[in-house]
């Protein structure tokens, strides 16, 4: 008679990011549409310039880059007091750019938040490649089916049982009928902080954590 074993197996690894991908908005507003429009245009002209300057795809320190379009609309606010101004228009475009090199980051975002005052930093994405990130998923995952192999192997021994034997792997939560994976089946690879100071500005935190790679599996063993 077999005696089974279900268990969960997981691993966490930590590794320092390799890539930045800074998200910023270029943003005016104004009485008249076309001021506000040109505005951002001049300003998305000379972001885009600079970062041409630097952007070199395999060596960086920037490796890629994208601009989306602008974007115009208008409203009519409201007052305190519940009188309804004037039109105001805005303009804006959003750009993402990712680096290689930090200092480079940092050098770039303190340039434009002085120099470009519709310039708006929303944050910043923190991650590894995408050659390292495959590397590390694997790794994790094969970590987590041998704790999953030590844990079954164990409660054998326990039990003054014999020597277990995979029959099943899957990913966490998969094994229950009608249960899909949990959260823990796959890896996570990107790490975000927000760009804030008390002031409302920009500030761009350049001390990211590790990030933090996990994965859970569940395995069923069996003991002849």
């Amino acid at each position: 008679m077999a005696t089974e074993f279900i268990v969960r197996g997981a691993h966490v690894a930590f590794q320092r990011p390799e890539r930045a991908t800074a998200q910023v908005t270029l943003a005016f507003e104004g009485p008249k549409m076309q001021p506000v429009y040109d505005r951002v245009v001049r300003d998305l002209d000379a972001v885009r310039s600079s970062v041409e300057a630097l952007h070199r795809p395999d060596a960086g320190p920037v490796t890629w880059w994208s601009t989306q379009q602008v974007r115009t609309w208008a409203n009519r606010p409201w007052n305190q007091d519940g009188k309804q101004l004037p039109l105001v228009h805005h303009a804006s475009v959003g750009v993402e750019v990712k680096f290689s090199d930090f200092a480079v980051l940092a050098s770039w975002v303190s340039q434009h938040v002085a120099t470009t005052e519709g310039f708006r930093l929303d944050g910043v994405a923190w991650a590894l490649t995408e050659i390292n990130r495959t590397q590390l998923e694997r790794t994790v995952r094969t970590r987590a089916v041998q704790d999953a192999s030590r844990r079954a192997q164990e409660y054998a021994d326990a039990l003054g049982l014999g020597t277990v034997h995979a029959v099943t792997i899957a990913d966490a939560g998969m094994l229950g009928s009608g249960i899909g994976p949990v959260g823990g089946g796959s890896a996570s690879y990107l790490r975000m902080a927000a760009a804030k100071d008390s002031s409302g500005g920009a500030e761009l935190e350049l001390a990211p954590e590790d990030i933090e790679v996990s994965a859970e599996v569940d395995a069923r063993f069996v003991v002849e």
